[in-house]
């Protein structure tokens, strides 16, 4: 039996059922920001709230609606879930092996002032893990090194959530722009084009920002050379990469000059005052907090060896992510190099599609085509294996015992319990949402929105990335929705679809799935509520700056398109 989607279940009204599709958003942001329920709580009530209006307003057969929720559940766990143990385990391997101490000692010795080293590792060390693997890894771990740095755990969350906003559109290696190519017809390098000339303006800028949320006006310009070394080496190489290279590499790239470039500037420019946060009573917090490391003087030896563990975390997951490596470990290679056919076989073992029982093929969507639904589960190609890959040689590496191994990891699976239920839940909530058409309804009532529309596009984006988490879904959920609207207002298609990655970009550090992996990062567990109030204003102020760029791009500046 197949159940054709109604975008507008009440009256054929597209207004009222616009704001029956809000309630679970509502609800959603209500049971956080003002009820302050724990995360997983929210988590799962708004599943409820979703499947209800699912069922008795738009119509959708409850058991469509519930295997959808089981769809989204499954993808929550992995690769989701399944990269923030592993992210969590490695880390807590460094700490309990005291390899930590080592590589916290290396970055005080770069600097120790919290401003700069929040440009390091959240703005640069992040947007490279974003650029290699994605799916919450960039602030499991960058996050995580903050904390063990010295940061409130809430502050690093909420500082690597919106670093994070500069790499997201060509996170993954580029798999965002890559998607939207299929269901709009326009080539993926156009699109690339596009979105490089409006996400360079956000990232050159997001510096600066951090540093003012951090410390005020005052404070960030006593470096503003740094900032603007590492926010414009970041921008500059972001643009020239998107638009003569293409979409995988702009992230990678980018981080890497930006990272590289700050360093070596910090060799010959330091900050006048050192900067530390109030908590770090004296001049001397460091040595006070951490005599050890007054005391030791590393060698580069030592220091290599303690970041080998992230280093490795690296390789694998830049190795993950290469073609033709990529699809061989899916199960998916095509060509005839020996070794990669032995992977592929792996990869097919490894790899299970499963239909969904009364979902796939069931729900005909808006073109009339029904759609499917799977059940995909990839154990070797999941970035997380390869973060799991990088923990086990970290073993040897850190000379830990199987014991301690084992008894690291279970420790992470104890912690990260209710954070993983959050997150499964969420997915499975933006599943049912899509599924039953409430997030169409939404789309379609922004298209309404005629000459302003260009202005709106970039909503549609940030909306679709609140609901799913990831921009790649919304690029994929918006990006058909989006070129037909554009041609109907006399927009060009393809800025209406890099507003899209844009305007999502800003969304994702509000996302249920993106709080509550930062905060099971950190050690926060049950405290999402605090970090979605620290990121909505900046979410929603950054997202602002994304719809006048691309309202200009479409009047005065349309010399910009590609």
């Amino acid at each position: 039996m197949t159940w054709t989607q109604n975008f507008t279940p009440i009256t054929d009204n597209l207004v009222l059922s616009s704001l029956a599709a809000l309630i679970p958003i509502l609800y959603f942001f209500w049971a956080l920001t003002i009820k302050r329920m724990k995360g997983y709580i929210a988590g799962i009530t708004t599943l409820l709230v979703a499947l209800a209006v699912a069922v008795l307003i738009y119509g959708m057969p409850a058991g469509k609606a519930v295997m959808s929720a089981s769809q989204g559940a499954v993808y929550g766990l992995l690769p989701i879930g399944w990269i923030i143990i592993t992210s969590v385990f490695l880390y807590k391997m460094t700490v309990k092996s005291g390899q930590f101490n080592i590589i916290r000692s290396s970055v005080l010795s770069l600097t120790e002032d919290r401003r700069l080293q929040a440009l390091l590792v959240a703005f640069s060390f992040g947007a490279f893990l974003e650029g290699a693997a994605g799916f919450g890894a960039p602030v499991a771990i960058s996050a995580a090194l903050l904390v063990g740095l010295g940061f409130n755990p809430l502050y690093a969350a909420g500082i690597c959530l919106i670093a994070n906003t500069a790499p997201v559109a060509f996170g993954a290696v580029g798999i965002p722009i890559i998607a939207m190519e299929g269901p709009t017809g326009i080539a993926a390098m156009e699109i690339s084009k596009m979105v490089g000339r409006q996400l360079p303006f956000l990232s050159a800028f997001i510096p600066l920002y951090l540093i003012l949320i951090m410390t005020g006006w005052k404070r960030s310009l006593e470096v503003l050379p740094a900032i603007l070394v590492s926010g414009f080496s970041f921008a500059i190489t972001q643009y020239l990469s998107s638009n003569f290279l293409g979409p995988e590499l702009p992230d990678i790239l980018s981080a890497l000059v930006s990272l590289f470039a700050l360093a070596i500037f910090l060799k010959f420019w330091k900050p006048k005052t050192i900067f530390r946060f109030a908590s770090e009573e004296t001049a001397a917090a460091v040595e006070t907090l951490y005599p050890e490391e007054a005391e030791t003087k590393y060698t580069k030896w030592q220091i290599f060896h303690a970041w080998s563990p992230f280093l490795l975390l690296t390789l694998f997951i830049t190795i993950w992510g290469m073609n033709p490596i990529k699809p061989a470990l899916s199960g998916h290679y095509e060509g005839n190099n020996v070794l990669l056919g032995g992977i592929n076989e792996l990869g097919k073992l490894l790899t299970f599609q499963i239909e969904v029982p009364g979902l796939h093929n069931a729900i005909i969507g808006s073109d009339g085509l029904p759609i499917a639904a799977f059940y995909k589960i990839e154990l070797l190609g999941a970035a997380g294996t390869a973060i799991l890959l990088a923990a086990i040689v970290t073993k040897f590496i850190a000379h830990m015992s199987a014991k301690d191994v084992f008894g690291t990891f279970v420790e992470a699976m104890k912690e990260l319990a209710k954070p993983i239920l959050m997150i499964s839940a969420v997915v499975a909530f933006a599943y049912v949402t899509n599924a039953s058409g409430m997030s169409t309804t939404l789309g379609m009532t922004l298209a309404k929105s005629g000459d302003l529309f260009p202005f709106f596009a970039p909503v549609l984006g940030w909306l679709g990335v609140f609901i799913t988490g990831s921009d790649t879904s919304a690029n994929l959920l918006f990006g058909s929705l989006q070129k037909v609207t554009a041609l109907k207002v006399g927009m060009e298609p393809v800025l209406a679809l890099g507003a899209n990655s844009s305007g999502g970009v800003t969304g994702k550090m509000i996302s249920p799935q993106s709080i509550a992996i930062a905060c099971a990062a950190v050690g926060l567990a049950g405290r999402e509520s605090e970090l979605l109030r620290f990121t909505l204003k900046h979410s929603l102020f950054l997202l602002l700056l994304v719809c006048v760029i691309t309202f200009l791009q479409n009047g005065v500046l349309s010399w910009m398109i590609p």
